[in-house]
């Protein structure tokens, strides 16, 4: 079996913080998000890669490299033509899956435990589809499950009235009969080839197909909440399977609390309290500060008389200023001081598109 990832899109719902890094590798946990399905995957025992990438995307090649640092093969795909739907990456990607059983993995979910039992299920029932399907507070954000006398008959995206609550997760299994399915559907209302829509000429055609209600945490990241939400999740189930680690330096009178993982130089210095579950990259600085738990801090990050709680702070960012920062996404090279440090006395911003701030 391979594996299909997704890893393009616009993600405009994040911005601005994806006007300068691709959402993919927006760390959660201190780990780019890309990492956690190719972990998967590898997990359950696909060794071929396929990641899909936007036209000219450079980032994610980089990054991964040929995959042999998680004991895998991978190869970056260009979507061409550009962002066209979930069914049209799975189009794009024919001629790299040939004719064998895939997963198609969307590189912005989070899912918590092993996929190997799905991989399992599918083979063992020589199924042509296998959907997973989880219970939303929001399903008419995604493709919602219609389900008839217990028989699952079609699935429908992002509908005004949700027939149930169950939403298709961002794991699919798929023989390669998935192929004649996404080229026979037309663009959506929104102008996309729609996955669900490919789902549906699977089910209607009477193809081999099941599905589950996943009963695990899957978190889609589509807005910023998410994000911080997929963090607090990571950082859960690191805290229930790993061991708490300090690589740096604690000086006397700083106090550490809880699941909390300290990277190689950093130093914990003054009235230091950290609450985990924390985990702090290397060479950062945390001094006369407060960090709270479900908060991620990456490297060479300089933090002094601050608060900070249930946040994602990037690589390189320099905080000043005695305040508490709570449900926050701070990108790479971010720098907050005090405004009664400077004149003149009041609050300095420089604001890009679709920023969000409160004072």
């Amino acid at each position: 079996m391979k594996a299909l990832i997704a890893a393009g899109g616009r993600a405009t719902r994040l911005r601005p913080i994806t006007q300068t890094i691709n959402k993919h590798l927006i760390p959660l946990a201190n780990k780019p998000m890309i990492v956690y399905p190719i972990e998967k995957v590898v997990e359950a025992g696909v060794k071929d890669i396929i990641i899909n990438v936007n036209p000219g995307d450079q980032e994610i090649a980089k990054f991964v490299g040929d995959g042999s640092r998680w004991g895998a093969t991978i190869k970056c795909v260009e979507q061409e033509g550009g962002p066209q739907g979930l069914a049209h990456i799975v189009k794009n990607a024919e001629p790299y899956l040939g004719n064998e059983p895939f997963i198609f993995y969307l590189g912005d979910n989070i899912v918590l435990g092993s996929i190997k039992p799905l991989a399992e299920k599918f083979q063992q029932e020589n199924l042509d589809m296998l959907l997973t399907f989880a219970k939303v507070k929001e399903p008419q954000r995604f493709g919602v499950a219609e389900i008839i006398n217990g028989k699952l008959t079609r699935i429908v995206e992002k509908p005004e009235n949700p027939p149930t609550n169950l939403a298709q997760t961002g794991i699919y299994f798929y023989s390669p009969k998935i192929f004649e399915a996404v080229k026979n559907i037309a663009p959506s209302a929104r102008g996309e080839y729609e996955i669900s829509d490919a789902n549906t000429y699977m089910i209607e055609k009477g193809y081999r197909v099941n599905w589950i209600e996943t009963q695990g945490w899957w978190k889609d990241t589509g807005k910023p909440e998410d994000l911080l939400e997929g963090n607090q999740l990571l950082l859960s189930e690191k805290a229930a399977r790993e061991e708490s680690y300090n690589l740096g330096e604690i000086e006397n009178g700083a106090l550490v609390q809880g699941k909390v993982w300290i990277g190689k130089g950093t130093q914990l210095k003054g009235r230091v309290l950290i609450r985990g579950p924390v985990i702090i990259g290397e060479n950062c600085i945390i001094q006369d500060s407060y960090i709270g738990p479900y908060t991620s801090v990456g490297n060479e990050v300089e933090i002094y008389k601050a608060e900070i709680e249930h946040s994602v702070v990037f690589d390189y960012v320099d905080i000043n200023c005695q305040v508490r920062i709570v449900d926050s996404l701070l990108g790479h090279n971010a720098s907050i001081t005090s405004a009664h440090e400077t004149w003149p006395l009041g609050h300095k911003l420089i604001i890009g598109d679709n920023t969000v701030i409160e004072l």
